[in-house]
C-alpha cells in the first residue's frame, strides 16, 4: 500500500523543538585539504576519527543547540560531515547542514538519530541553494512523486554558455573560475558528481523516504560529464535550435511487467542532453538552476531559480535555523 507524505519519516524530520533562547554556534573543522580529488579519500580514518573528537569536545564545550555544518562535498563516503552531524545530535543539538554527502550516504541513520534524540536533522541548502524544496513536500501531504528532471549544476551551465560563444571548455572554465563560480579543481562539476549527488539527494528524501525502501547509491545513477563536448558541437548544437544541458533525470520504474503494479525502483541519469530551445530548461543560463516534478495530483511542477547569490545557500540554512527552533 502506498503511503502518504504525512506516513513517511523524511530526513529531516524530529520532534518540536525546545523554546528560544538558543546557542549557535560554527567552527573550522577541516583537514585543510584543498580541491576535489576523487582518486583519494578527503582523510585516513584516524584523520576521521580525530576531527570526530574534537567536534565532540567542540561541542560540549561551546554548550550549542544547533550547529551549522558546512564543509566540502566529500563524495566518496560523506565524511567527515557525517560524524559532525552525528555529534551534534549526540550532543543534544539540532543539526543543520548544506553538504550533500551525508544526505546521500546516511541519511536514515542521521534521520532515525535526530528523531531518537528529539532534535531536527536538516538540509534544504544542499539542493539549488535556499530555494524550498525538500520544505515543499513537507507540505504537499499523500502527495507521490513519480519522477523530476532539471539542471542542478550552475557551473557546467556557465561553462557551456560560454563555449557556445566560441571559447574552448579550458578557456570557459577558467572564466568561471575568474567569476567566482567554479572552483580550482572544478572535477565534481565538469565529470558530474556535483549534480549525482543531488540527484541521489532528491530520489532518497523524497522518492525513497519509506522504512522498506532501499537508498539509490551513486554508481547506480548514470553518470557523464561535459568534458567530451567540444566547443564545436556545443555552438552547432546552440545554431540548430537543441542546445546542451546538463540534466539530471530520475524515474519510479515498475515493480514487475504487470500493468498497474506499483513502481518499487528509481531510474535515474545525470548526462549532457539536447534540449529544444523551445522548452524551459533550454532557457536556464547562468547560474540558474530549473527542476520539474511529475506526481500524482500534478503532473508538472517547476522551480526556477534565475542567477542566484552568495546569500542565497545562507538563506536555506537560516530557514532551517527558523524550522528547527521554533
Amino acid at each position: 500500500m502506498r503511503k502518504s507524505a504525512a506516513q513517511r519519516r523524511p530526513c529531516g524530520a524530529g520532534t518540536p523543538a525546545r523554546e528560544m533562547p538558543v546557542t549557535t554556534a560554527t567552527a573550522d573543522l577541516s583537514t585543510g585539504r584543498k580541491g576535489h580529488d576523487l582518486s583519494r579519500a578527503v582523510g585516513t580514518s584516524q584523520e576521521t576519527a580525530a576531527l570526530a573528537a574534537a567536534a565532540k569536545a567542540w561541542l560540549a564545550a561551546s554548550r550549542a543547540d544547533v550547529l551549522f555544518e558546512a564543509t566540502s562535498l566529500n563524495v566518496e563516503t560523506g565524511q567527515p560531515a557525517i560524524d559532525y552531524i552525528r555529534a551534534a545530535l549526540d550532543h543534544g543539538a539540532h543539526a543543520i547542514t548544506a553538504n550533500k554527502g551525508p544526505i546521500v550516504h546516511a541519511c536514515r541513520e542521521l534521520r532515525d538519530l535526530a528523531a531518537a534524540r528529539g532534535k531536527r536533522f536538516l538540509f534544504e541548502s544542499t539542493v539549488m541553494d535556499g530555494v524550498p524544496i525538500f520544505s515543499l513536500f513537507d507540505q504537499l501531504p499523500a502527495i507521490h512523486l513519480n519522477g523530476f528532471h532539471g539542471i542542478l549544476n550552475s557551473t557546467t551551465n556557465v561553462i557551456l554558455g560560454e563555449m557556445e560563444n566560441g571559447l574552448t571548455l579550458d578557456e570557459a572554465l577558467k572564466k568561471a573560475q575568474a567569476l567566482g563560480v567554479a572552483e580550482t579543481d572544478a572535477s565534481h562539476d565538469i565529470d558530474a558528481w556535483d549534480a549525482a549527488v543531488k540527484t541521489a539527494a532528491l530520489i532518497n528524501v523524497l522518492m525513497l523516504s519509506n522504512e522498506n525502501d532501499v537508498p539509490v547509491r551513486l554508481d547506480q545513477i548514470e553518470r557523464e560529464g561535459i568534458r567530451d563536448l567540444t566547443p564545436q558541437a556545443v555552438r552547432n548544437a546552440r545554431r540548430d535550435g537543441w542546445p546542451f544541458k546538463l540534466v539530471c533525470r530520475a524515474r519510479r520504474t515498475p515493480s514487475s511487467g504487470n500493468p498497474g503494479v506499483e513502481a518499487s525502483g528509481v531510474e535515474a541519469s545525470v548526462r549532457p542532453e539536447k534540449v529544444l530551445s523551445t522548452q524551459p530548461m533550454a532557457r536556464i543560463a547562468g547560474t540558474s538552476s530549473y527542476i520539474h516534478f511529475e506526481t500524482d495530483i500534478f503532473p508538472g511542477l517547476a522551480i526556477t531559480e534565475e542567477n542566484p547569490g552568495l546569500y542565497a545557500t545562507a538563506y536555506g540554512m537560516l530557514a532551517d535555523f527558523v524550522r528547527a527552533v521554533k
